[in-house]
């Protein structure tokens, strides 16, 4: 099996998660603001870098093992690990910069996307040969 290997490199990211929820929690002290971002911007991103980390990396990572469970190429599989665990950091990096580029969060949701859609058209693929 190697998804659990990215899973366990994620969940180091996952640290990356940790560190993101961690100054979530600062921010909020600082701000003095529990629910929402209390229209502080540094806050509102730091939020969403959080909340994007959560809500895309579950979904990759299922996509990438249903994939390998079918037999999937090992190394496609170590590629769309490798991808998700690189578009993550450039996404994370991108949107926490107080004044952004959108080049890295660009490059890191595309990196994502890419992801999940190749990982599900080879499901498909496997699923249907």
């Amino acid at each position: 099996m190697i998804t659990p290997f990215y899973a366990a490199l994620l969940a180091l990211l996952a640290f990356l998660f940790v560190f993101l929820s961690g100054r979530v929690i600062k921010l909020r002290l600082k701000y003095q603001v529990g629910i929402g971002d209390g229209e502080h911007p540094l806050l509102a991103r730091a939020i969403r870098v959080q909340g994007n980390f959560g809500e895309y990396v579950p979904f990759a990572l299922l996509l990438v093992w249903m994939y390998e469970t079918m037999n999937g190429a090992p190394l496609l599989v170590h590629i769309l690990g490798v991808a998700l665990c690189v578009g993550r950091i450039l996404h994370a990096y991108g949107v926490s910069q107080k004044n952004e580029t959108l080049l890295f969060r660009q490059c890191g949701m595309v990196t994502t996307f890419a992801v999940m859609v190749i990982s599900a058209l080879s499901i498909l693929l496997k699923y249907l040969s």
